[in-house]
């Protein structure tokens, strides 16, 4: 996800990939933030009082770790932002599910929506019913394909994929790797694949990619790591798109066949997963796994209550950097995204206090 879309049974079309981000403008030095009031949002912020209102917040799901610290987080961030959040909804990994919970908070009167959606194409029919009644909506981890949003608050899901080959490049000299992926049906599966895929190809010619889909489903990566290793007993590498869903059915599998090798020892097999839970950081302490991409569940939820209220009380932006280390960019459908940062953390760094994964229990 963090990790977060799940099967949709319904979705077999193929998904273009449309994901290609425009550098922020040479002459742009810092983040503006202007009034919107020719937008259409105006008159809903407007009506909520000058930014105030209820807003909903709907989650992907909470099957994964990832998912249950953002969960944990979004009332104590909403109130440190001065947003009235209602209890989150859990979509239970159903982008049908998640349409009629984008209703049912339209319904109820919420002034603002704040959503990881499940599909970057489906979500349009829950975007459209909250433009349709003026409720503005912040997308959090996973971009729409199209439809209106004020921000998209995610991580550079491209840079996930670089980090992690260079990465297992650097430590396997030639030899098969696996990439365990994310649901193709996400921009975000489709991003880490495509990127991983590049890169190994431009810079580490000696090295064999072999793929996993996986679709966010800790079953399905397990029975399919599980043949994959039957024919491929020499894997070198694992890159886990999700350490949420996919970091105990690796190591369970791995475990079994008598491969779970811990760093140092001959016949280790290399891991690089995304997320930065604290399940991998302890992972990383054992010698099980090598490295993660700590994916910001704090700051996914900071950055979702901050622009909801914006958005709420009229106001846009434009791209450039941001005064919290980040990057505003346009995608290639006109959609405004704040790419925050997501550091590589190895057992170099895994201890450092200002983790997030370090700060949950």
């Amino acid at each position: 996800m963090a990790g977060s879309t799940v099967r949709n049974e319904r979705r077999s079309r193929r998904l273009t990939s449309w994901a290609v981000r425009t550098t922020a403008s040479a002459g742009v030095a810092a983040l503006a933030l202007t009034a919107c009031g020719s937008t259409k949002h105006s008159g809903a912020a407007d009506a909520s009082g000058g930014g105030s209102g209820k807003v909903g917040v709907i989650l992907p799901l909470l099957t994964s770790p990832f998912w249950q610290s953002y969960n944990d987080y979004v009332p104590k961030m909403a109130k440190s932002e001065g947003v009235e959040a209602l209890k989150t909804v859990n979509s239970n990994s159903d982008p049908s599910q998640q349409i009629t919970d984008i209703n049912n908070q339209l319904n109820q009167g919420v002034k603002g929506l704040v959503v990881a959606p499940l599909d970057s194409a489906a979500i349009a029919a829950g975007l459209d019913q909250a433009e349709r009644k003026g409720v503005p909506v912040v997308a959090v981890d996973v971009a729409p394909e199209k439809g209106k949003v004020a921000m998209v608050v995610r991580a550079d899901n491209e840079a996930y994929g670089e980090k992690a080959c260079q990465y297992l490049g650097k430590q396997i000299p030639s030899g098969k790797v696996v990439q365990i992926m994310g649901d193709l049906a996400s921009v975000n599966g489709r991003d880490r694949s495509e990127a991983f895929r590049a890169c190994v190809k431009k810079n580490f010619p000696k090295l064999k990619v072999l793929e996993i889909p996986a679709k966010w489903e800790s079953d399905t990566a397990a029975s399919k790591l599980d043949t994959l290793l039957n024919a491929n007993p020499d894997l070198k590498g694992i890159y886990m798109q999700a350490g949420g869903v996919y970091l105990a059915p690796t190591l369970q599998t791995l475990k079994s066949k008598g491969m779970l090798k811990t760093a140092g020892q001959a016949g280790h097999i290399t891991i690089v997963s995304n997320d930065g839970i604290p399940q991998e950081f302890d992972a990383i302490r054992k010698g099980e796994i090598d490295a993660t991409v700590s994916q910001p569940a704090d700051a996914y939820a900071k950055y979702g209550m901050y622009y909801i209220k914006a958005a709420m009380q009229g106001k846009t932006f434009k791209p450039g950097p941001t005064d919290h280390d980040s990057t505003i960019v346009k995608l290639a459908n006109g959609i405004l995204e704040d790419q925050l940062p997501a550091p590589l953390v190895t057992k170099d760094n895994v201890d450092d206090a200002k983790l997030w994964g370090n700060t949950v229990k």
